[in-house]
């Protein structure tokens, strides 16, 4: 019997990563299929022993997907994954999106929600990561929403959303709550890719949430500037909308591969937000309360 995901809320919460994903045929580059199950799992470990409970796994349909490899990690590791179930942005889109009627996609979100993904043990708890494209929201990627939403209303599963370089946050909300969504089932994400806080601002204004969850992927956008914004965020006593997270997603991010490995996220940027004046309060607001609330 598969069983409905919780959030353990006794400990921190990644909000947006992945554990084992394949986008290597597409971008033709073999770093982009993450599934070294020793090395992330040995990464799972140590973050277990910093306080990590739980793992929103953002990983969807047609994504590389694998919930073998999910729940054997938590049996490992003692990490709480949250699977996710929808489709990811039109340029990923299987060719069967763009033929299907909505209530058979959505159907399907429904299903690995309430029986299950693909036969196994696991039951998805989020319906992520749900994405547009550059500064567009495609005809398919809008069905995909619809589909998303009416998901959301029939099992209550909150919505996760992607936005290409932080853009179209706003208009997917927009879609989102036409389609009968409430914004505080809705956290979108990536909103920490560029100077976003006028974007930010309103997306909280509505009741949404907020993701900073390419934490560390500096060559986007420094951190520094992400504690700054967030710095902005807390002036204005709204850090209750937001989550953190680092949306790895290549194997040269993991540690042993020389990248900031799936810790930075406590061990570096933490410290760094500390140092800005948080308050060890405002770090489990980002890191527990907000994610317990919301994907519960």
């Amino acid at each position: 019997m598969a069983e409905q995901p919780r959030i353990d809320a006794s400990g921190y919460t990644y909000a947006h990563e992945h554990l084992c994903l394949d986008l290597s045929a597409f971008k033709q580059d073999d770093d982009c299929r993450l599934d070294q199950y020793d090395l992330i799992c040995a990464e799972m470990r140590s973050l277990y022993a910093l306080g990590v409970r739980n793992l929103i796994e953002v990983t969807n349909r047609y994504m590389g997907r694998n919930p073998e490899f999910m729940l054997e990690i938590m049996r490992t590791s003692g990490i709480n994954v949250i699977a996710s179930t929808g489709y990811y942005q039109q340029a990923f889109y299987p060719a069967h999106v763009a033929a299907a009627r909505v209530e058979t996609l959505a159907q399907e979100m429904i299903d690995d929600i309430e029986r299950g993904i693909d036969g196994t043990g696991l039951k998805a708890g989020v319906i992520a990561e749900i994405g547009s494209s550059a500064g567009v929201i495609t005809p398919d990627e809008a069905k995909v929403f619809k589909a998303a939403a009416i998901a959301h209303r029939e099992t209550g599963r909150p919505i996760s959303t992607h936005t290409t370089l932080g853009t179209m946050g706003l208009e997917q909300l927009a879609l989102l709550k036409r389609h009968g969504v409430d914004p505080a089932r809705v956290v979108i994400g990536h909103c920490d890719l560029k100077e976003n806080l006028d974007t930010i601002l309103r997306l909280i204004g509505q009741g949404a949430y907020v993701q900073f969850d390419t934490i560390g992927k500096n060559s986007y956008y420094p951190d520094i500037k992400r504690v700054a914004m967030l710095r902005q965020i807390a002036a204005r006593g709204l850090l209750g909308h937001v989550m953190l997270s680092m949306d790895i997603t290549r194997r040269s991010h993991l540690r042993t591969n020389g990248g900031p490995g799936f810790g930075y996220l406590l061990t570096t940027f933490v410290p760094l937000v500390q140092e800005a004046g948080f308050s060890q309060a405002d770090v489990e607001l980002m890191l527990r309360d907000n994610p317990s609330l919301f994907f519960n």
